[in-house]
């Protein structure tokens, strides 16, 4: 008993030795990681709740859209934007809003909206708002500035519609042999899309049915500029 009451003073005496070595340290790095735990729960319950505060406010635009409040619509949506604009719900409320002005007439507001999604939307949302904001400024026959959308990378799913639309500036401005090129070069992506996503979910059905649709109007484009020089 005498020899294990030794050995447990000499650990005891051990410990006392390594927590006054290490015991801060440990005290700091175990600190240091509740903290880290508890930030990242903050993190993620202000994400929540942003997330949560701005499908309120778009549910609130999609209410004025129906209801063609125009005030409501860039009231609703100037609040996406100021408050909400890290979140997914800024630029497709943006969209929503833009498309809601064009059909009120108000194509002024439209544009700044459409803007802002070119300068902040991410990825698909950003080229469809380059896609429509290019419409606009060519309904205004601002074609260099329609133009400048349609530059630069774009997602593979809207190479088509982007060299289509570019080929409805080049013939607005009748330069019909690029215009031409333009639309079979719309051909040419549309065909490489379908070949890649042969035997696909995504492509049968409707899919497959919109893109024959599509396919043919710009074979039309096509025949109706035959010649062009």
């Amino acid at each position: 008993m005498a020899t294990y009451d030794l050995e447990e003073q000499e650990q005891l005496a051990e410990l006392k030795a390594w927590w006054k070595q290490n015991g801060n340290l440990l005290v700091n790095v175990l600190t240091g990681a509740a903290l880290v735990v508890l930030a990242w729960q903050g993190w993620n319950w202000y994400q929540r709740s942003q997330s949560a505060q701005a499908s309120m406010v778009y549910h609130v635009l999609q209410s004025a859209v129906q209801e063609k409040d125009t005030q409501r619509i860039k009231a609703a949506s100037g609040e996406l934007l100021e408050k909400f604009s890290r979140s997914n719900y800024a630029s497709i409320g943006a969209l929503t809003a833009a498309k809601a002005l064009v059909d009120t007439g108000d194509a002024k507001t439209a544009k700044v909206q459409l803007l802002w999604v070119v300068d902040h939307g991410k990825d698909e949302m950003r080229d469809l708002a380059r896609l429509r904001l290019a419409a606009l400024l060519l309904d205004e026959k601002a074609y260099d500035e329609a133009l400048k959308q349609l530059d630069g990378n774009v997602s593979p799913a809207f190479e088509a519609r982007f060299m289509d639309n570019r080929g409805d500036i080049l013939n607005a401005q009748n330069k019909s042999a690029e215009a031409r090129s333009a639309y079979q070069a719309a051909l040419t992506k549309l065909a490489e899309a379908d070949k890649a996503g042969k035997g696909m979910d995504s492509m049968q059905g409707w899919q497959a049915q919109s893109n024959a649709i599509y396919r043919e109007l710009l074979q039309q484009k096509v025949d109706a500029l035959a010649g062009s020089k």
